[in-house]
């Protein structure tokens, strides 16, 4: 009779059956092998471990989850890049990393909310591409694409009518830098003649840029106040703009004081320099202030015009405030310094921070500048 252990009966037949071939050229032995036996053991199946993955767990952990994300999610999380990026490059490297972020970077939702950092492009690298991107945001809605585009092409490609267009589409949605820069076009009757002046189409805008909150234009209209220039002469009203300017000029210095202040004092113990108690007035009143940072549009006019010497055409200058950039489109546009005769400017407001900044100390009085160039005087 034939009998199996309890052991064989519960396994398959095929196992049972793989176990009696393999059992048969094995022989019991005593002791270890060695090396003559030979140390092969015998072939026999093992099941699936936990140690050792089965494809079916592997598949699972392979799988990228990326892909299984809505559209609608990574939109939004590209938005919020494009609106708080520092440089244009933080956008541009995320839109290289894979083709879905290639597309859906260039959607207009993701578009429209670049702001000023983001669409911050320098001279040196102005290029065809760099054209087609501001204007693909401005098409989206951007405003602050709208204007930088408008005043790279009215002052630096000299394409007055579709960059003034541009700035008064951002105007229009109420952008503060572009009804500021539409008031200072109007002043100095920019792009045409003389007798193209607007000034209280100007002093209009420039209100209400300052309704908004622009420093500049604070302080513009309110020299304009004081000097009755484009408005009927308010002194008591004019100072008060210009007291608002400075208190918007200390709030916005003040968030980024301490790190203006170690800046400062690392460049001052490079020099070998004592850092003083205080540091040069820039504002109108009080206490000075670190020179507020240049706008994207400002920094890319001052760095196109200087590589090309500081020259904007021939006979023609640049606002002698180095955080401006403008130049004239017709000479003797801008208002010179009525002492010295060695700087102009394209606003009030331009004039009262280089004033502050660095003119004051080297105003010098010099006779007879006017007659041999001629141009009109600041006040």
């Amino acid at each position: 009779m034939n009998t199996r252990r309890a052991s064989q009966c519960l396994r398959p037949p095929t196992q049972i059956n793989d176990h009696a071939a393999c059992r048969k050229p094995c022989k019991r032995r005593r002791g270890p092998p060695t090396l003559s036996q030979g140390l092969e053991p015998c072939a026999r199946k093992r099941p699936w471990s936990s140690a050792v993955p089965a494809p079916a767990a592997m598949e699972e952990e392979s799988v990228d989850y990326f892909d299984g994300l809505p559209d609608d999610i990574v939109v939004s999380v590209l938005s919020e890049l494009s609106s708080s990026a520092d440089r244009p490059s933080d956008l541009i490297s995320a839109l290289l990393t894979c083709k879905r972020f290639h597309v859906l970077g260039h959607r207009p939702l993701v578009l429209s909310k670049a702001g000023a950092s983001c669409i911050a492009v320098r001279a040196k690298s102005w290029c065809d591409s760099a054209h087609r991107f501001l204007k693909r945001c401005v098409d989206c809605g951007n405003l602050e694409a709208s204007y930088v585009l408008g005043m790279i092409r009215f002052y630096a490609l000299e394409n007055r009518g579709s960059g003034a267009a541009l700035m008064a589409r951002a105007a229009i949605g109420s952008h503060a830098a572009a009804l500021y820069s539409l008031a200072i076009i109007q002043f100095n009757g920019s792009g045409g003649s003389k007798t193209d002046k607007d000034l209280r189409a100007g002093a209009a805008l420039c209100a209400r840029a300052a309704f908004l909150g622009h420093v500049d234009a604070l302080r513009e209209i309110g020299h304009c106040l004081q000097d009755g220039y484009g408005v009927r002469r308010n002194v008591t009203e004019g100072r008060r703009f210009l007291i608002q300017a400075n208190a918007r000029e200390l709030a916005a210095a003040v968030s980024s004081w301490p790190a203006w202040q170690e800046q400062r004092r690392q460049a001052t113990a490079a020099a070998g320099i004592t850092l003083p108690g205080c540091c040069p007035l820039l504002s109108d009143y009080g206490w000075s202030l670190p020179a507020p940072e240049p706008h994207p549009a400002n920094q890319f006019l001052a760095e196109w015009f200087g590589a090309r010497a500081g020259a904007a055409g021939e006979g023609l200058r640049l606002c002698s405030h180095r955080g401006c950039g403008r130049p004239e489109t017709r000479r003797h546009e801008f208002r010179r310094c009525s002492v010295c005769g060695l700087v102009n400017y394209c606003s009030r407001a331009c004039q009262a921070l280089d004033w502050k900044l660095s003119h004051k100390a080297k105003c010098n009085p010099t006779d007879g500048w006017a007659a041999v160039e001629g141009g009109a005087a600041t006040h």
